[in-house]
């Protein structure tokens, strides 16, 4: 994936592959499109798939796959045990990591939790570049405490730094050196989800290394995300750039001494796993597996799409791949700057994500200004995004909000899903809503789980703003979707 000039000038990121298989979709009216929302208790996630124009909720299990992916599944040895297609998996994971071990889990959350389970314990405090819902839920569950240990940019919506995911290496090395706490692990997330997708840089990278090896506590890895990452460091890092993605990723593996991912987002497929270093851990992890996942040969996972991770595993060292996501995902960002929405900088991965603080100010944190955004561009357009802002923490003990330092509206960016058009499309409807926003108001709870409570949480619009955003819509454009 590269920019292709046209003749008019105009730059514009340009598909490095062909549409074989394509899947109908319905723009349901404006009216229908709310109405459906309130069905689904303005929970994006309670909406029926069938009812979404473009799904821009994730990038977990809806990538687009290859031909060489569909081709390897046919071709997979459907066995419980001893599959030859999980040995094939094994030895792609062991030749980009150079680590021993790889244990198969469902995705990457079961991951999560058989680490949690082994290392965590009550007191334990965990340091991390910044957590992940349920990163965090997992090792709070065990009694564990998170830390996160973000570089002072990285909280900050409108920025040139090319690597907010940066641990402060600083801290982390006077954390190590001065706790009383047991430390038994350090996380670094590759690519951080939760406030934007930013990347940190192979040389912070290498340095929080150092640090914890010198300190003896084991680095972990999640690497979800880690293609982006590996895109921005090749085009960021200057000390990079003659690398090759292969090099780089090796260079990442050669830091830590676990690494775990979901392969739903890092393989183009449904599953995940664990890869680690010959080590004390390897037995009882395995165990664990066994215990939570499924045999050390499947681990939850169907064969078939174990061959399919195989195959993407491989491909996401290609270039020319992993760039279609970060390049739309500028294009949007760039596209949405011109027109003054306030949106994160610089692009990072996964997706475009909207500086809801910003886009609706007179929305309070309690009312979910995020949610409130989310909900009102499904209205607009059909669009299903996902919050990522205080409805996506869990309340303090004493009941009150734990205000999130950041308020988003992520929009995702599967790979290889979207045209340019439809693009353009999302791009059209965010401004308008933009211009409209001072009809946008909050939400509240009529239903809340105590747990992730945005998976499956219930709620109302505080007022009739949803309605008057629709009759907005029906002026501005008439019979038009």
């Amino acid at each position: 994936m590269q920019e292709i000039r046209l003749f008019s000038g105009e730059m514009i990121p340009l598909e490095r592959h062909k549409v074989r298989i394509v899947q109908k979709l319905e723009l349901l009216p404006v009216e229908e499109r709310l109405s459906k929302l309130q069905e689904a208790h303005n929970n994006l996630y309670l909406l029926k798939n069938r009812d979404v124009f473009l799904d821009m909720l994730t990038d977990s299990g809806v990538n687009a796959m290859s031909d060489k992916q569909q081709s390897a599944m046919m071709d997979a040895d459907d066995a419980y045990a001893g599959s030859e297609t999980f040995f094939q998996l094994e030895a792609k994971v062991q030749d980009l990591f150079g680590m021993e071990h790889f244990l198969p889990a469902h995705q990457g959350r079961g991951c999560e939790k058989v680490l949690a389970d082994l290392l965590v314990r009550p007191g334990d405090l965990i340091p991390m570049n910044y957590h992940f819902t349920t990163t965090r839920a997992h090792i709070v569950r065990c009694g564990g405490e998170v830390l996160e240990l973000l570089c002072a940019e990285g909280e900050v919506y409108t920025s040139d730094k090319p690597f907010k995911g940066n641990m402060d290496n600083d801290a982390l090395r006077t954390l190590l050196k001065n706790s009383e706490r047991n430390i038994p692990f350090v996380r670094m997330e590759a690519g951080t989800n939760l406030i934007g997708g930013q990347p940190f840089s192979l040389a912070n990278l290498q340095e929080c290394s150092g640090i914890c090896r010198e300190h003896d506590v084991p680095l972990v890895l999640d690497a979800s995300l880690v293609q982006d990452n590996l895109y921005f460091i090749k085009s960021r890092e200057t000390n990079c750039r003659e690398m090759s993605v292969r090099e780089i990723m090796r260079a990442i593996a050669d830091c830590c001494d676990i690494i775990y991912f979901s392969a739903r987002k890092f393989g183009f497929a449904r599953g995940g796993g664990i890869a680690l270093r010959e080590s004390p851990l390897v037995n009882p992890l395995q165990e664990l597996i066994v215990l939570n996942e499924g045999f050390l040969t499947y681990g939850g996972m169907s064969v078939r799409e174990m061959a399919a991770i195989t195959v993407g595993l491989e491909e996401s060292m290609d270039e020319s791949v992993i760039s279609q996501g970060p390049e739309f995902i500028r294009y949007m960002v760039e596209e949405l700057t011109k027109l003054g929405v306030p949106v994160v900088t610089p692009a990072g991965g996964l997706g475009c994500h909207l500086n809801a603080k910003e886009f609706v100010p007179h929305i309070a944190s309690d009312e979910y200004p995020a949610a409130a955004l989310a909900s009102a561009l499904f209205i607009a357009g059909g669009i299903r995004g996902m919050e990522r802002g205080t409805l996506s923490e869990d309340r303090h003990a004493d009941g009150s909000e734990a205000h999130a330092s950041m308020e988003l509206l992520r929009l995702a960016v599967p790979r290889r899903v979207f045209t340019l058009s439809q693009i353009k499309y999302c791009i059209d409807r965010v401004h308008w809503l933009w211009q409209n926003r001072e009809l946008i108001a909050g939400l509240r709870f009529t239903r809340e789980p105590k747990i992730l409570r945005f998976f499956t949480g219930e709620l109302e619009a505080v007022s009739d703003w949803q309605e008057k955003l629709v009759a907005r819509f029906r002026s501005d454009f008439g019979d038009s979707l």
